[in-house]
Formats: C-alpha cells, structure tokens, sequence
C-alpha cells in the first residue's frame, strides 16, 4: 500500500520512511557530511545528475529526504525542501521568485522577520513591498502591479490570529499569473491544506507544531509543482540553509505524534477561549473556534480545526498585561509556540520588536496583545493559572 493512499494519521506515522538494508523501524539518523563514491565515474555521474546517490548532505541526505518527503506527502505536494529555521525557508522561498524590479503583496500580519526582511534587506535590493491587510480580498486586487510576482500570506495571522480567504486569494493569484505562498506554521497540515485550496508553496516554521516539543529550529518549504520544485532547491543548496540531519530526525520523530497533541492542545484552546471571552478583566480575545471572531464562518469553511493559538487583550492595555504575563505560574513565558507547554507573550516589544510602529498599529499589533499557544497540559490548571493571574491585575 503505497503511503500516498493512506488517511492522514497512517501517514503521520508512515510517510517518508525508506528500507534501509537492516530494515530499521526508524529512519536512521545519516550523521555525515559527505558520501563516498565507488569509483570516478561513478562520482562524475552522481554530480551530472544521472544517478540518484548522495554526494554530499547540503545537496541531500536520507534522513532529510525522508522528513521532506514525509511533509510533502501530508501537504499534498510536489515536494519538500527541508532548511535551518522557518527564516530559511520564507527568505529561500523570496530569493528563488524575487528579483530586481519585482513586487511583492505581503500580509500585514505575519512573523515579525517574514516581513522585516522584505522592508530591509530585499528592498534594499530593489524589490518592491506592498503590506496589505489580506482579511478582504479586495486589498490584494487592488495591490496588484505589472511586475507583482508574489503573494505572501499567513492564516491564521501571527499574533492577531486573522485568517485569509485562500481560496479567494489562490483564484485572484491564478488570474494575474501570481505565485501564492502561504505560511502555515499556526495550522500545520493537520489542519489546513493550502495546496489543496490552490497555493503554489506553503513553508513552515519545523519548530513549532510539526516538531511540537521545543528542542529544535527548522523549517520546510512545500511546491505544489515540479517546475516550482526545481526552479527553489537549487537556490537552497546554493546559498545553503539545509537542516542538519539529527534535526531532521527529531522533527520526522515528532511528526509522528501531530495528531494527538493538536487534538488536545485545541480542546484545551477552545475551553481557555470561552473562560476569557467571559472574564470581566479582559479587554477582547480572538479566536477563531469562537463565534464572536469576526471570521469564524472562513475557519470552518477551511480548516478542519481551530488550533491552539489565540491572542487577548487585558483591560488596563499595556501595564495590566504585563503583570498578568509575569504572574502565570504554570504557563512559560517564551516566544516560540506549538509545543507540548504552554507559551505566553507580548509580541509588540518581543516577536514583532522590529515591525515599526506604524506597521504594527496597521497590521493590528497593539500594546495591549497577548500570543498565547495552548499546549497539553491539564486544562483546568491551565484556567486555574490564567485565573491567578488576572486577579494580580
């Protein structure tokens, strides 16, 4: 039975695995940099691309093929890139379609650097960035030049958890000719498939729920085409942000357990959602399992599940916030998110330091915003910890 076939959690487990010569359950961990070649020639046919054996792990190693192939398969892709962090992935991606003179439609909320790197260092270059808030489609139409080659989208939204029609955007992108790239790190393909609502490449950030454990940095780009496979890797293995080989396991071995953790991290979210949404002392909260998220009736519509990442606002703004994150006693206070812990913080001075300070006004990112990932802990000490917090408030 081919992997390809399977339902989504037998391919958790089973997609990416290869027999190995000692029919190892687990995908071997191939710690080395270099593969020896049997003779001359057969080292000139592996580097003219006329076999298929391993020259070097920059250009492609087994452990890491499995972890790309694995992530392909669950996103139902062409094929995957596997990178050093989500930043290497989202700047590989810029640097494959980019270039001088080309213009770029960007979500106005996303991960701080996706958007810093393009105002700074690919502006510097000449290429031209539109921030746009891609909640109404009729935001990006209106963006759209001669020369836009991009259009880069984060749904849902980090931190403001707003999502994006992708099946609007995948259309208008298909119209004018326009690759559509999607960073699914909140969702992962457990929950969304972009590809399969028309996108041409979805990256993730591996560190987070793919992983879900916190103990590495890593990232992946998926192509829904051959032709978008062939025209990214080189671009990778040229400049050279590949994953190193035991991160690429860990992640391969946490991928396995995706399933489980977001079915329990996403019912512990939606509990936590409804306790605050009915707290005198907060502000606002936006989730998208709640009804009163002015975009729930899109999260049913293409996602197959709410997620465990929610961002609130405490009564009070800035000060009352921060005296609620420096009284949570259980949950952690740590960028990242999608782990198995529970993570809370203040991305206007933390994440999104860098976005300036009319972007993060524009983009939604106010003082007041706290980013919470739900992790799997025992529900009601999570809202036991939420609860003494607050009342320190």
């Amino acid at each position: 039975m081919k992997t390809k076939d399977l339902k989504f959690n037998s391919k958790l487990v089973h997609s990416g695995h290869f027999k190995d010569k000692f029919n190892s359950v687990s995908v071997p961990i191939y710690q080395t940099s270099t593969f020896a070649f049997e003779n001359a020639d057969h080292g000139a046919a592996c580097f003219a691309g006329e076999c298929k054996d391993y020259i070097y792990t920059r250009l492609g190693n087994p452990t890491i093929n499995a972890l790309e192939n694995c992530i392909a398969e669950l996103e139902n892709g062409f094929g995957g890139i596997a990178t050093a962090s989500g930043m290497g992935a989202v700047t590989t991606v810029y640097m494959a379609i980019l270039e001088q003179g080309a213009h770029i439609i960007c979500s106005d909320a996303v991960y701080g650097p996706s958007r810093t790197v393009l105002e700074t260092l690919f502006a510097k270059f000449g290429v031209e960035v539109s921030i746009v808030d891609s909640t109404n489609i009729e935001n990006i139409k209106a963006a759209i030049r001669s020369n836009t080659k991009m259009i880069f989208v984060e749904t849902p939204a980090n931190p403001t958890i707003k999502l994006t029609d992708l099946k609007a955007c995948s259309e208008l992108a298909k119209k004018h000719n326009i690759i559509l790239t999607v960073d699914n790190t909140f969702s992962s393909p457990y929950l969304q498939k972009p590809l399969d609502l028309g996108a041409d490449i979805v990256v993730h950030s591996l560190t987070k729920f793919l992983n879900g454990h916190a103990d590495i940095v890593g990232g992946i780009i998926v192509t829904a085409t051959e032709e978008l496979f062939k025209k990214i890797k080189p671009v990778m293995t040229n400049m050279g942000p590949n994953i190193d080989p035991h991160q690429a396991y860990m992640v391969y071995r946490g991928i396995k357990t995706l399933a489980v953790r977001m079915e329990k991290a996403q019912s512990n979210a939606m509990k936590i959602a409804e306790f605050l949404e009915a707290h005198p002392k907060i502000e606002w909260i936006l989730y998208p399992g709640l009804k009163s998220h002015p975009q729930h009736e899109l999260a049913k519509k293409q996602m197959s599940g709410f997620g465990s990442m929610m961002s609130f606002g405490v009564k009070g703004g800035y000060e009352a916030g921060k005296k609620m994150i420096n009284n949570v006693q259980l949950a952690t206070l740590a960028v990242s998110l999608g782990g198995v812990e529970t993570l809370i913080q203040h991305p206007a001075s933390m994440t999104h330091s860098k976005v300036s300070a009319e972007g993060k006004i524009s983009a939604g990112i106010t003082d007041d915003l706290v980013r919470f990932s739900v992790g799997i802990e025992d529900v009601d000490d999570l809202i036991a910890d939420l609860k003494q917090a607050l009342a320190k408030v």
